[in-house]
């Protein structure tokens, strides 16, 4: 007889989405404000910064499949998710502070050692997060409901993360280093409180695994998980191209678009419309398919996107409006990626027996740290070819070297990779029959 799983209530899945809210606010800081801080105050180079954040992404791709395994494999009185989650705390708060307020004098070797200690603690707390949640549920549509807790809490902490910066400024507190302070002190205290809470009042999920495989077979399996792949590569597009104007963004607001005082309220109404976004998003994709809904919303954002590279000083307004028509995009690329990953782990699942999702999440990490290393690089070094000074950002003309490369890679780059992605995913084959069918076949396999 299949086993059947109760909906979870939104208590349950509002104490697990805590802990979202202070990794959100370390996570935007992180790859938007920390490469603009150590160019501009701390006064590190514009290619040691992209090269140094390549560096972190690729040892990453090194150690996250490492730690997703271990938290697979691993036993203990708390269950395999919480136990990693409550012993990663306590490293990740430190080197989130120490990367946030380095000391007078901090070289690269400062940034590079301590970004090391923070992707391997970051990695295994983030990993088993997210294993956590991809496992609270066996269903189609209610993983886009655990997806969609967990995403507005993180993006109710990347709004404070946005807000904060404005709200110092207008304080009198201009530079980006003592907001970083505030983000590293708001990390310290919140993390450890919701963690706790999430491990008191969210249950274990069950572990569905009947079977355990070795690795080199395990290898080949992943390897043969079609719809995985084909998941995966679209989503290293897709995040690549929200990558590179999310790593672009400070720049082209205070130079392409001379309009430096109104950057952090224009991520605030991004954010804002993000959240706004997410139930429209988890509303469709309970009519429609998941994938389906995902690409409509990247289609809708490639269109007003394309705009930005047309748009000088005077136009801020207009963007201003594109901000927010793309911004109501976000809440799918945040919601519904993530639950599509948990279905196709069903597929490697009723495949091999054994309940693989850290190890799959942590294929799904580096994913990610590629889309952003390749943004982080290749925008970083193509800007410093074309001659923009990060050193001079705010006190250039409108129409100095190197604006048009900026604009182009913040703006048509972007499209151009989203629509790559959307040709990827518009037929993919996990739908919402195909999903239940898997279920009940790991159901099955459990009694």
């Amino acid at each position: 007889m299949m086993q059947t799983q109760m909906p979870r209530s939104a208590a349950v899945l509002f104490c697990y989405s805590l802990p979202g809210l202070p990794l959100a606010a370390l996570s935007l800081p992180l790859y938007v404000i920390v490469p603009y801080f150590y160019t501009t105050e701390v006064g590190l180079s514009l290619a040691a910064v992209g090269l140094i954040l390549f560096a972190l992404r690729l040892f990453d791709g090194f150690i996250d499949p490492l730690l997703g395994h271990m938290a697979d494999r691993t036993s203990s009185r708390l269950g395999r998710r919480k136990i990693w989650v409550i012993s990663t705390v306590p490293l990740s708060i430190i080197s989130t502070y120490m990367i946030f307020v380095p000391p007078h004098g901090a070289t690269v070797i400062h940034l590079l050692v301590w970004g090391v200690v923070f992707s391997v603690s970051f990695s295994a707390l983030s990993l088993s997060y997210t294993a956590w949640g991809a496992e609270l549920s066996t269903d189609y549509d209610e993983r886009n409901k655990v997806s969609a807790f967990r995403e507005v809490t993180t993006l109710f902490g990347t709004v404070f993360a946005t807000a904060l910066p404005v709200v110092m400024k207008l304080n009198g507190y201009e530079k980006e280093g003592e907001s970083l302070f505030v983000i590293a002190i708001f990390v310290a205290v919140l993390l450890p409180l919701t963690s706790l809470a999430a491990i008191k009042f969210v249950p274990e999920p069950d572990n569905r695994t009947t079977s355990k495989i070795n690795l080199k077979d395990g290898i080949g399996a992943l390897l043969e998980n079609a719809p995985f792949i084909r998941l995966v590569i679209s989503f290293i597009l897709n995040s690549f191209a929200n990558a590179l104007p999310a790593t672009l963004f400070l720049f082209f607001v205070t130079d392409r678009l001379q309009a430096e005082e109104q950057r952090g309220i224009l991520l605030l109404l991004y954010f804002a419309a993000g959240v706004i976004g997410v139930p429209v998003w988890v509303w469709l994709a309970k009519r429609y398919n998941k994938h389906r809904t995902w690409c409509i919303s990247m289609l809708i954002a490639c269109f007003f996107f394309s705009l930005t590279p047309l748009l000088r000083p005077e136009d801020i307004w207009v963007y201003t409006i594109i901000v927010v028509l793309t911004g109501l995009t976000l809440g799918s690329d945040l919601v519904l990626p993530s639950s599509l990953q948990a279905d196709v782990i069903d597929v490697d699942t009723a495949r091999t027996g054994e309940q693989r999702t850290g190890l799959y999440f942590a294929i799904w990490s580096i994913a990610t740290q590629i889309s952003l290393a390749a943004a982080a690089g290749l925008a970083f070094t193509l800007l410093d070819v074309a001659g923009f000074q990060a050193e001079q950002s705010g006190k250039m003309d409108a129409d100095a070297p190197g604006l048009f490369t900026l604009a182009i890679l913040y703006g048509w780059l972007p499209v151009v990779v989203k629509l790559l992605a959307i040709s990827m995913m518009w037929q993919f084959p996990i739908t919402r029959e195909k999903q239940k069918e898997l279920s009940e076949k790991i159901a099955t396999a459990q009694t």
